[in-house]
């Protein structure tokens, strides 16, 4: 059977599913990442949550509240930041207080989850998922602190974590394996962009319907097109150079001699992948971040 060409998740979150008739594949999505039942009642705006595209960055933030009134951050990273983490830190800290109106009780801080869709290496580690959230255990005891029983009738949780932040990263490109949970399925559709006929996970027949290619217009089809060529050009700048970098020290290693050739060469492919990176439209940081070169440095082999 022929496949079905569906729009990348990146792409859809920017425009389709901010729609509210679209609510339920990302619904069905987050259901099958928290497990539980997830009801989406709005889409906030923020300072980082922007309907626009900005392919120089490739991020994407996505502001919701849910039905509980629970917070929910939804990112989507193509390229290799360093400071990740921090930035997850930051966005949620940034999303509790711009929700705090001044003077309102601390019993009105939000729960909030953030949910990080990457899609290079992020951290080390064997699984493809991770989970994230704050624990208050005894040093002594080794027991878990419980919200007291008048805590609980006014806040959703009983461990004092369930009042913090949680984290979610799916590190998308290690998800090398057959679909055997939604969660699975969904990893699955954010790595390929294909939907299986027997796909179960809640959400993904409502994103078969919705997210192909064929239902987008002329405007939507040229923004979509843009959007995944400049992804493509950008991953094949910073291979490209990193093979023409290596074969290049390489050969002046042999040339010249090994400790000297190798050194030049290095320098070479650094003053390549800054060139190529710049031209595509990469940041001053991801470029520093992808080198290991100081901004200064860069700055330099630009003005050459």
């Amino acid at each position: 059977m022929e496949k079905s060409n569906y729009i990348r998740f990146d792409w859809a979150i920017k425009r389709l599913l901010r729609q509210k008739a679209n609510f339920v594949v990302l619904e069905g999505f987050l259901s099958s990442l928290l497990n539980e039942t997830v009801r989406i009642e709005r889409i906030l705006e923020s300072e980082g949550n922007k309907n626009t595209e900005d392919d120089k960055f490739n991020r994407v933030d996505m502001l919701a509240e849910d039905s509980h009134g629970d917070l929910i951050i939804i990112e989507v990273q193509n390229n290799r930041e360093l400071d990740y983490f921090h930035r997850m830190l930051y966005g949620t800290s940034k999303a509790v207080t711009e929700y705090m109106k001044e003077g309102e009780s601390f019993a009105r801080v939000k729960k909030l989850y953030s949910i990080n869709i990457v899609y290079f290496d992020l951290g080390q580690g064997e699984d493809y998922v991770y989970h994230g959230r704050t624990e208050f255990r005894g040093i002594h005891c080794n027991d878990i602190l419980k919200l007291s029983a008048s805590q609980q009738k006014q806040f959703r949780g009983t461990e004092v974590g369930d009042l913090y932040p949680e984290y979610y990263v799916l590190r998308v490109e290690d998800f090398d394996k057959a679909a055997k949970n939604p969660l699975d399925e969904w990893m699955s559709f954010l790595k390929t962009s294909q939907i299986p006929e027997d796909a179960q996970a809640p959400g993904l027949a409502e994103a078969r319907e919705r997210l192909q290619l064929e239902r987008m217009n002329r405007e939507e089809r040229a923004s979509y097109n843009a959007h995944t060529e400049a992804l493509r050009y950008q991953r094949s700048v910073i291979q490209t150079s990193l093979i023409e970098g290596e074969a290049k020290g390489r050969a002046e290693g042999e040339a010249k001699g090994r400790a000297e050739g190798e050194a030049k060469g290095r320098a070479e492919e650094k003053a390549e992948i800054v060139k190529r990176s710049n031209k595509a439209g990469l940041t001053m940081e991801t470029i520093a971040d992808i080198t290991g070169l100081t901004i200064e440095e860069i700055n330099a082999v630009l003005k050459r």
